[in-house]
C-alpha cells in the first residue's frame, strides 16, 4: 500500500481502535503473553510500528515506521521511530533481544523483512509477530470487502503454516503460538483471553528464536 494512504487516513486508524477497544486490547493480552517468558531489562523494536498502539502498552521504546504521520502519532506515545522499511531496517546486525511486527499484511516482502529481523537480532533472539490468520473469519471478512477498504485493498494476509514456512526458512525456532478473537469482529464485546495454539481465534501470535 502507498505510504499516502496511511498518512491521509491516520484519524480514521486511531478510530478504528477506540471503536473496538475490546478486539484491540485482546490482542494486546495475546502479545504480552508471549513477552512474559522474556528476560527483563531487554532491547527491542517494533517494525511498521503505525501510531504506536502496540508499541506503548507493550512498553517497547524504538522502531521503525515509514509513514510520517503515524510516526508522530507513535513519538505522541513516547516512541523513538526511525523512518524505514520492514525490508530494509536501519540498524546494524546483532542490535536487538526482540524484534515484534504486527502488520506483516502490509509489508511489501515479508520474507525479506524476516531475514532483516534475523540480521538484527542477537543470537537466541526472539521475533514476535501478531497476525490475521487468512482461514479465519476476520481475516476472510476483510478480504471479501477489501475494494472498500483503505487500509486492505493492498493487504497480503497469510496462514499459520505459510508464517511458520517462512520463520524456518529463515533461520527462525523453537516456535509457539497463541491466539485470540473467538467470533466475528462484530461479536467480540469484552476483552479475550488468549488461548495457546491457532485454528479458532482470528488472531495469531507466534514467537520464535533466532537459530
Amino acid at each position: 500500500m502507498a505510504m499516502e494512504l496511511f498518512d491521509e487516513h491516520v484519524a480514521e486508524y486511531e478510530q478504528w481502535y477506540d471503536d473496538h477497544a475490546e478486539v484491540y486490547q485482546s490482542e494486546v493480552l495475546a502479545l504480552q503473553e508471549q513477552f512474559l517468558e522474556l528476560p527483563q531489562n531487554i532491547r527491542g523494536i517494533e517494525v511498521g510500528l503505525g501510531t504506536g498502539r502496540f508499541s506503548e502498552p507493550l512498553g517497547i521504546k524504538e522502531g521503525i515506521e515509514p509513514s510520517l504521520e503515524m510516526a508522530k502519532r507513535a513519538f505522541d506515545r513516547g516512541v523513538e521511530v526511525m523512518k524505514g522499511k520492514a525490508e530494509h531496517l536501519p540498524y546494524a546486525a546483532m542490535q536487538f533481544d526482540f524484534v515484534l511486527m504486527v502488520t506483516i499484511c502490509h509489508f511489501r516482502d515479508f520474507k525479506k523483512a524476516l531475514s532483516e529481523a534475523h540480521r538484527v537480532l542477537k543470537p537466541n533472539g526472539f521475533v514476535i509477530i501478531g497476525f490475521l490468520d487468512k482461514d479465519q473469519s476476520i481475516a476472510k471478512s476483510y478480504m471479501v470487502k477489501r475494494h472498500k477498504s483503505n487500509f486492505y485493498k493492498n493487504a497480503n494476509f497469510y496462514s499459520v503454516n505459510e508464517v511458520e514456512q517462512l520463520l524456518k526458512n529463515t533461520g527462525f525456532k523453537g516456535i509457539k503460538y497463541n491466539q485470540t478473537l473467538f467470533g466475528d469482529l462484530g461479536d467480540i464485546k469484552e476483552v479475550q483471553v488468549p488461548k495457546p495454539g491457532h485454528g479458532m481465534g482470528s488472531f495469531v501470535t507466534v514467537k520464535a528464536i533466532k537459530g
